[in-house]
This record gives C-alpha cells, structure tokens and sequence, in this order.
C-alpha cells in the first residue's frame, strides 16, 4: 500500500492506491493554511489508511513556493567573496516589464547590510588566486551571530571549479553560530553565473528553517502513528527524494506540487498511448499548463520565482492565475477581467458562504449550471446560489450586460487565457498544439479542457480518473532522483572526449554517493547522462541527451547531429557554426516499484445507466439557456459512450461537454473526449 498527500493553496488532496491496483481511493479535506500538517494528517484519517501497513508516503507540499510569495522565510545573511558584495543586490540588468515605467522590483530576501566579504577567490579553473582568510571569516561569522540570523548562504567566486573555500567557510560558521542553518552554493549548482548561483543559495536557505520545521513536526507525527515505510517528497524537476535530502536541499520542493501533475500525465499517457500531452492543472488559485513530448516532461535547468533565478532542474510549468478561485473585476475602462487575484481557501468563493463577496470562477461555473450547489466535493460544502447570483448581479450592472451574459463572460475570459499558456508552452517552444491531447485535471481542470481543446483545434482531450486529485496520484508515480552537473567549457569534438568523461565519471560518483545514502539497492540505480551545448559565441544553451555515461569520438558526430535536430526545434534554425559544451549534467534515478492503475468494469457502450438528470446551462454562443444531460461517473462503464451537450458528476470534480463532442469511457476510466 502507498499513499500520496499534495497540500494545496484550498484543498488538501489524498490518493492511497494498492499494490495490486484495487482499493484506489481519492479524498479531499480543506487546506489549513496556518497548520498544513494537520491536513495531512486529516487527510490519512478520511483515507481510512493505517500508518502501519503503508510502504510508502510520497508527499507535495507547496510551503516552500508559499514562503517565497508572502516573504515569511528566514531572515538570511550572504558570505561571499571580498569584493563581490553586491553581486546579488544588483543581480541582472534585464528586467521582463520592459515598458512598465511603474514598475518596482519586489524587496530583496536579504538586505544588503546582512551580505559579508570575506578574504579568498579562486580562478574559473578552481586555481587560488588569494587563500582562505580564516580571520575574516570568523569576524563574518561571529557578526552575523550576533544580528540573529537564522540561515547563511555562502556562494564564494568559482567555487563551483573547487569548493573548498566554501566548506572551510562552513566549518567556521559551525563553530562560531551552530545554531544557524548554512547552505552552500555548490552543493546546489557547479555551475556558473555567480547571481544565478547565489541567488539559488539564497532561496534555498530562505526555506530551509521552514521547511526543516515542518518536515520534522510532520516526520515525529507519522512515527508517533507507528509508520515505518518510506517518507519521500516529490521534486520540482520530476522524482522525487527523501526527508534528509529535502532537508538538507530544500529549493528542490519550491514546485513539488504541480510536479506530481506532471509526473502523473507521463505515465498515465504511456499507460494509455498517448505519450504527446499538454497538461492543464487548475486548482483553487491557479492554473499550471505543462508539455510532455514522446512520454517525456520537459525540463529546463532554470526557473524564475518573482524574478529571481533559480538554477536547479525544474519541469517546464507555466503558471498564471486562472483558478477556481480567481477573482472578477472591471477595470478603469469599463472591461471584465478575471484573476490573478484569489479568493483562496479563506474567505473562498462567494457560494462558500464563508465571507466573500467577490463573485469568482468557480461562482461564474455555479451561475450558469455547470455545478450542482447540492453535490460539491460529494456535498460536503454546499454551495449558496443567492449568494452567486447577488455578487455576479453587482458585476454585471457595472458592466451594462445581464447576470448570465457576465458569468459565461468570466469563463470565456479564463479559457482565453488558458489557451494563451498552453501556447506559451506550445507554440513559443516549438510545438504544434494539434499533434498533442489535453489532459485536464485538478479541481477545475475537467471543467475548462474540452472548450479549451476545441479552441486550439487540439483533437482529443482525456479527463484522468479523479482528476481532482490526479497530483497526488502522479506522486504515487515517481522514482527517487538526484540531479547533478558542472560547468566545463570544452569543444565538442573528438580531442575534448576523455575531459568530458572525467567530468560524466565525478558526476556518476556523486550520484552513486546520493543513492546509497537514499537506502537504495543497487539494482534499482539508473543513470542518465546529458549535456548543455550551444554554437560558439551564443549566450544560451540546449539540453542534449546522451545514448551512454562515455562518450566515443565515434559518437560525435551523432551527438552534432542531434544538437542540430534540437536547436532547430526550440531555436527555427540551425548552423554549421563550431558547437561547444558548456554544462555536463547526469540524473541518478532510484526505481521504485511501480503500482498498477486500476481498471473499471466492462459495458455495453450504452451510458444511460449512468444518467441521473438534466440541468440548464447558459450558453453565450446561443443566448440562452440549453439542457445538458446529467451523468454519475461512478456508474460509467468502460467502453460506454455519450454526446454533448452533457455533464459528468463525480464527487470532486465536474467534466462538461458541449454540442458536437463525443465522449468515451476508456478501461482505466479515463474520460476520452473528441470534437467534430
């Protein structure tokens, strides 16, 4: 038995899934943002899943992301080298707001009177140019003791070629503040671009305390209950690791949430063969579209949380503020927008009836009978129309335009900018959006993914098995991972093969190293080599997988080939140009066994068995209000059929389909919808 947990901004989710593929089992409990743990815990207890026959728990947690955007992590001190110290305070000269003549950087996470010089620097090569000044160190030390600091990060220069600078500079901090937590740049990336690195370092420590706290609190809870199988969360770049290594490493869980969605779809869609995916992910606050071409998620080795770099790798996910609870508004032009703005789990949604008045995405679904107000979440929260309908009545007269024709309004705007991410990460990275499926899950996923397929002239779109929770089902999905790479600046080309297998055989030692600590047999152990190049003279890399951990001058000029193929795709075009190696990277991957998904029963293709009712939906194209037939998923068999326009109930989620699309029950209970 196995269970996954992905606490949310709204609502905490919960799968426990067998090892022999039955007893799959979805819940929901509400999100407590002042003590997520206990959701968790809440979250075990409606499971019914006892702490002792569990092998494994696989979590997601959304507090590191959660400190980062209400600046509530530690207070953070910087030790780096003499002369550098305004490395991270000036950080890059780009900014994305280009022509926002309002626009005001968000507050620096450390003040520049806690960033501390001290005496050493080291040459790209890892070659000394001035020792290590203990003396400064521990004055560095000793005064960032007594300003109460409760993390350091320490990023010395090219201490990604030699790092010994900086654990000599760890050993000093030990000595003179054990209280405090430490982070080191090159335990996080032996890369180069000192604000990158440090600015990685920097988060890093910022969420440490935090997360180590609660990791903690929620690890003595679990063995109080007598749980004794492996504790692992998930990691923003896909797999996912242990509760020391999270510890220790705690940027790798900013994304760890929509992570689980992603790591989902890719063996979902290999289960079912559909290995070209666009998954859209919309929960109570936000909406998280990611790519996944030929069963694989797209990684990138860099991300930006409110423009701050981090380079660690992170799954390719676009985010915007399109969720369930996005607020409605009218601008200073008279204009309806939606979001990014959220109701959250408190006050919630206006039909929550828990003090909101701002009429929001999911009260639009509610106005024009998408929703049920008698069966949300199974009927544990009912809904209140009057509410609804008074809050989107204040919308529309200060639009001029009927309380229908707003709350339809609102839901032509959010799918308008849900087709617009899934172009970002479509189109912008060289994809056509046609030659994919959508996979719609979260809260309010299934209620968005067909019109916004039909929009984008996607052909297919599959609505998961309790999509609600599908995250927490992808974190049952995952291997234990470790990432590693170093900078090493080289031509690719026959002469340059041994340096850059010295460098693939550092890489595969750490990552030996990582899982034996991680418990894992070596059996289990999988390696997986690859390296950033970019033609001579460019600023920018691609991502270039490689067949084996040596790399042949024979296989040079496939690997030249596949560059090519590569940059083509994500660039247009492609040169005769020199190419060179900027970054080797190896992924050590633990395997874990993998449960099976569970199948449904067979039936006859007829689904009027699962018909319950019919409900009036407002339809904009029509003005008017159209009848949807009413279907229970539960009573769905696989092989049935039916025709928009419908609606598709099941306790936590809503999947609704309109006129002219078929939908299809698959044998794992996947929701198969196609459009004429």
């Amino acid at each position: 038995m196995r269970i996954a947990v992905d606490v949310g901004g709204t609502f905490t989710d919960v799968v426990l899934l067998g090892d022999d593929g039955q007893g799959l089992r979805h819940e929901k409990v509400e999100t407590v943002p002042a003590d997520p743990a206990s959701g968790v815990i809440s979250g075990f207890a409606k499971a019914g899943a006892e702490l002792s026959s569990l092998d494994f728990f696989v979590h997601g947690t959304t507090l590191g992301i959660n400190a980062l955007l209400t600046r509530t992590g530690a207070r953070v001190a910087i030790v780096t080298t003499r002369g550098f110290r305004d490395v991270y305070e000036v950080g890059r000269t780009d900014r994305d707001p280009m022509y926002d003549f309002k626009y005001r950087r968000p507050p620096s996470l450390v003040p520049r009177h806690l960033v501390f010089e001290v005496a050493e620097r080291r040459a790209h090569d890892g070659s000394v140019l001035i020792p290590f000044d203990r003396e400064s160190a521990v004055a560095a030390a000793r005064r960032i003791r007594e300003l109460g600091v409760n993390a350091v990060a320490v990023c010395f220069l090219h201490s990604y070629a030699d790092p010994a600078h900086e654990l000599a500079m760890e050993e000093v901090l030990q000595e003179e503040c054990p209280d405090v937590s430490v982070t080191l740049s090159h335990r996080l990336s032996r890369e180069y671009r000192e604000y990158e690195r440090t600015s990685t370092a920097v988060i890093d420590a910022y969420v440490k305390p935090i997360t180590s706290t609660y990791l903690d609190t929620l690890d003595h809870n679990l063995q109080q209950g007598d749980f004794r199988g492996g504790f692992l969360l998930t990691r923003s770049g896909g797999g996912a690791m242990t509760v020391a290594s999270a510890k220790e490493q705690p940027v790798h869980l900013v994304l760890s949430g929509p992570a689980g969605g992603v790591i989902g779809a890719a063996a979902l869609g290999k289960i079912l063969g559909h290995e070209n995916l666009i998954t859209i992910d919309m929960g109570g606050t936000s909406l998280d579209a990611s790519l996944i071409a030929g069963g694989q998620a797209k990684v990138e080795t860099e991300q930006q949380f409110q423009t701050l770099p981090v380079s660690i790798p992170t799954i390719d996910i676009h985010t915007i503020g399109a969720g369930g609870g996005s607020i409605a508004w009218v601008d200073d032009g008279g204009h309806l927008q939606v979001g990014p703005q959220s109701a959250g789990a408190v006050p919630g949604p206006v039909c929550y009836g828990k003090g909101g008045d701002r009429a929001t995405f999911t009260d639009a679904a509610l106005a024009v009978g998408y929703l049920d107000p008698d069966n949300f979440l199974g009927g544990e929260i009912p809904l209140d129309p009057g509410l609804t309908r008074a809050a989107i009545a204040r919308l529309a007269d200060g639009l001029g335009i009927s309380a229908d024709e707003t709350a339809a309004g609102i839901l032509r705007i959010t799918n308008a900018k849900i087709a617009g991410a899934v172009r970002v990460i479509s189109i912008e990275r060289g994809y056509h959006p046609r030659d994919f499926s959508i996979l719609g899950f979260g809260g309010a996923g299934a209620f968005v993914a067909a019109e916004v397929a039909r929009e984008l002239a996607i052909p297919t779109t599959i609505i998961p098995p309790g999509p609600a929770t599908f995250s927490a089902f992808g974190m049952l999905m995952t291997d234990v991972t470790n990432d590693f790479g170093q900078t090493a600046i080289m031509p690719l080309d026959p002469a340059s093969v041994d340096t850059a297998n010295e460098v693939f055989a550092r890489l595969a030692d750490l990552g030996s190293q990582a899982l034996a600590a991680d418990g894992l047999p070596e059996e289990s152990w999988l390696f997986l080599p690859s390296a950033e190049m970019r033609y001579q003279g460019q600023e920018h890399t691609v991502n270039v997988p490689l067949p084996t951990q040596q790399l042949s001058a024979d296989a040079v000029p496939a690997v030249l080939a596949q560059f090519g193929s590569i940059h083509r795709q994500q660039y247009g075009h492609s040169m005769d140009d020199p190419v060179e190696i900027v970054t080797l990277r190896m992924r050590t991957v633990g395997l874990l066994p993998r449960p099976d998904v569970p199948t449904i029963a067979a039936g006859d293709g007829d689904a009027a068995g699962a018909r319950i009712g019919s409900r009036s939906v407002y339809r904009a194209d029509a003005r008017a209000h159209v009848d949807y037939v009413v279907y229970d998923r539960t009573k769905l068999r696989s092989s049935d059929s039916l025709e928009g326009p419908a609606i598709v109930e099941e306790p936590s989620s809503t999947t609704v389909i309109h006129n002219g699309d078929v939908l299809t029950v698959g044998e794992h209970g996947e929701l198969v919808i196609q459009w004429s």
